[in-house]
């Protein structure tokens, strides 16, 4: 499924306009105006109970080698998203309930 087909999936089982949808799938998912990523750019932490956790993980400078020289890299330290599926989730994607 595809962005388009996600709002077009909300309008139909909302009985909303297209444009309504449309507005709020991108105030939740706008990678960067959305609610969710504004909220893990902060540190913040977005708990959805049974579905999963967005968070922001902190990733260490490193260094690694280039393939195809050889020579060593390095890479500085970056704060990276991160989602960590719920237990439910976990469990429908599985064959459950």
């Amino acid at each position: 499924m595809n962005k388009s087909e996600l709002i077009q999936y909300v309008a139909d089982e909302a009985e909303l306009s297209r444009v309504k949808a449309a507005s709020i799938v991108n105030l939740l998912f706008d990678p960067t105006s959305g609610v969710i990523a504004k909220s893990i750019k902060k540190g913040e932490v977005v708990t959805l109970t049974g579905f999963g956790t967005f968070e922001q993980r902190k990733r260490g400078a490193r260094t690694f080698r280039n393939p195809q020289t050889g020579a060593p890299v390095k890479a500085k330290a970056s704060k990276v998203p991160a989602f960590r599926a719920g237990a439910t989730l976990k469990g429908t994607v599985k064959g459950g309930k």
